[in-house]
Order: structure tokens, then C-alpha cells, then sequence
């Protein structure tokens, strides 16, 4: 991937990460239809995502796995969820076995290395390979607080900030936001609102990302949790005390859902920034984990 320097968005190339074409050649794909561009033994791509009741979470998920498999269309790419929504991981491991690969790439669309992927996906994975084995299961990295979901992030910020003036929201997102740097204009002050851990130890690491902002932008930054302390109102008290004079609120959330809707809630006169979504970003973070957990093995088969 491109790194980020300056504050600038790197270029997205159409391809996203390079895979290496001595895997095979072109494979056919289901319904028996030669596809032009689908690698013949490639692992699969398992995008794993957290699930909610909340249908909103569920779509967007879907339009990120969609944003993934467009920039590879030489992949089989599929969406699965933990819990709460479908499919489940249980049932796309059982699809893929039946389509005939023989290696798949899970994916966790996670921002954080807590239970779930720790604990959860690995159990599934563990009981899907005594169903299927001869499907070989290789779990990947989480995206984790990935210098590019900060891009990502500061291209929600950016939209938002430019909503009600001059400035387009549509050509400020996903673009340079050198000019909120060097216009004059209100000082403003973001709250960097995570969902939060029972461990501490979690949520100073995810402090990072509010870290990672301010040294990338300039930007006043507060971290704050959705379900346990510093809350967002916290957060607004903390950055009006520093003399913030227009306070935002950064969901560091891949998708909305019962959670964010609690922090539009908690301050209702404040502006909220959108989630990550399906950010171009968010999907190379995805492809540069499934190449680090598929390449190796790959090689070496």
C-alpha cells in the first residue's frame, strides 16, 4: 500500500495489493462461466465482520466486502458475519468448502484484537476445520489502527467540517484537507469516539488513533467511549477547556448502528463526523492483511 505522508490521501490504485500471477492461471467460476480475471488456487477471501441488530451496520458491511472484491476481481470475496446478522461464518466456511477451494483467508473487519478474535473466530475456524479438512483456514490480522483507517478517519472529519459552508463535502472527503489547516476560521476540537474495553490496557491503545490524528493533522484531539470512561461529554469538556470553539465527534466505527446512535444521543447540538464505511482505505487495509496471511503460505506450497 501507498504510505501517507503530509496528510495526503494515497493514490487507490484499481487493482489493490499486487498478487503474484504464478499462483495459476484463470479459474472458472461458479455457474461455469470463465472468469477473465479470477486466479485458479487463490484462498478465498472470508471478510468477517462483527453483525448487529441494527440493519444499517449490516449494509454497510456488505457495500465495504463490495468495495474489496471491486478492487480485486481476480479473488472469490465474501461477506460473513460473527453475530446477529447473515451469513454467518459457519455457513460461508461450509460454502466455500463445497465450491472446492482447498485454502481460505479469513478476514476480521475488527478495529480492535479483543474477543472476538481472540477467542470467537478462532473457535469457528477450529470446528470448521473438523468439518472440512481438506479446507485449510489461515486467520489474518485485524485492520487495527492502521495508519490509513486514520486517513480514512480524517476524510470523515473533513466532510463534516465542510457541511453548511462554502466547500463542497463531496470534494473535501477522500481528498487533501490541507485547506482546513490554513483557512482561518473556528479552532475546532474532536472527539474521537471508540466502543471501549473492559481492559485498560485496550483503550489506551486505542488512544493511538486519536494520537495518530492530532500528529497528522494538527487537530485538537480527545479520545472517549461509546460504553465506559472518558465519555464523549467528557471529551466536549475536556477540548472546550483547551479553547475549542466547535467541537466534532469521530465515530471510529467501521459501520452505525445502536452505538453511535447513543453518542448523536449523548450530544444531540454537536456534529458527528460518519463512520469509516467503505472508505477505499478500509478496503486496502482489508487486502494488505489477506496478502500477509496468504502470501507466505502460498509460496512455500
Amino acid at each position: 500500500m501507498n504510505p501517507p505522508g503530509n496528510g495526503a490521501v494515497p493514490a487507490v490504485s484499481p487493482g489493490g495489493s499486487a498478487f503474484p500471477a504464478t499462483l495459476g492461471s484463470v479459474a472458472t467460476v461458479r455457474g461455469g462461466a470463465a472468469s477473465p480475471f479470477r486466479i485458479e488456487g487463490a484462498p478465498a477471501l472470508i471478510a468477517v465482520a462483527h453483525g448487529s441488530r441494527d440493519p444499517r451496520s449490516a449494509a454497510t458491511m456488505r457495500a465495504v466486502v463490495a468495495r474489496i472484491a471491486e478492487q480485486r476481481p481476480d479473488l472469490d470475496v465474501r461477506p460473513a458475519f460473527l453475530d446477529l446478522s447473515t451469513p454467518s461464518v459457519d455457513q460461508v466456511i461450509d460454502a466455500v468448502a463445497a465450491d472446492g477451494h482447498s485454502h481460505a483467508v479469513v478476514v476480521p473487519l475488527l478495529l480492535g484484537n479483543a474477543f472476538h478474535a481472540r477467542v470467537d473466530l478462532p473457535g469457528m475456524l477450529d470446528a470448521a476445520r473438523d468439518r472440512h479438512p481438506q479446507l485449510r483456514l489461515t486467520q489474518a490480522e485485524v485492520l487495527g489502527p492502521d495508519p490509513h483507517l486514520i486517513i480514512a478517519l480524517r476524510d470523515r472529519i473533513a466532510a463534516a467540517m465542510a457541511a453548511g459552508t462554502d466547500f463542497r463535502p463531496a470534494a473535501v472527503s477522500e481528498a487533501s484537507t490541507g485547506w482546513l489547516r490554513r483557512t482561518a476560521g473556528p479552532r475546532w476540537g474532536i472527539a474521537v469516539a471508540a466502543v471501549g474495553s473492559t481492559s485498560a490496557v485496550a483503550n489506551t491503545r486505542t488512544g493511538d488513533v486519536a494520537r495518530l490524528l492530532t500528529a497528522m493533522t494538527g487537530w485538537d484531539t480527545e479520545i472517549c467511549f461509546a460504553t465506559t470512561q472518558p465519555t464523549v461529554d467528557r471529551a466536549f469538556a475536556r477540548l472546550r477547556s483547551r479553547g475549542a470553539e466547535r467541537i466534532l465527534v469521530a465515530p471510529w466505527f467501521l459501520a452505525p448502528g445502536l452505538l453511535t446512535d447513543r453518542l448523536r444521543d449523548a450530544l444531540p447540538l454537536v456534529r458527528h463526523a460518519e463512520t469509516i464505511g467503505a472508505h477505499p482505505l478500509l478496503a486496502e487495509v482489508a487486502l494488505d492483511r489477506y496478502s500477509t496471511a496468504a502470501l507466505p503460505l502460498e509460496l512455500t506450497a
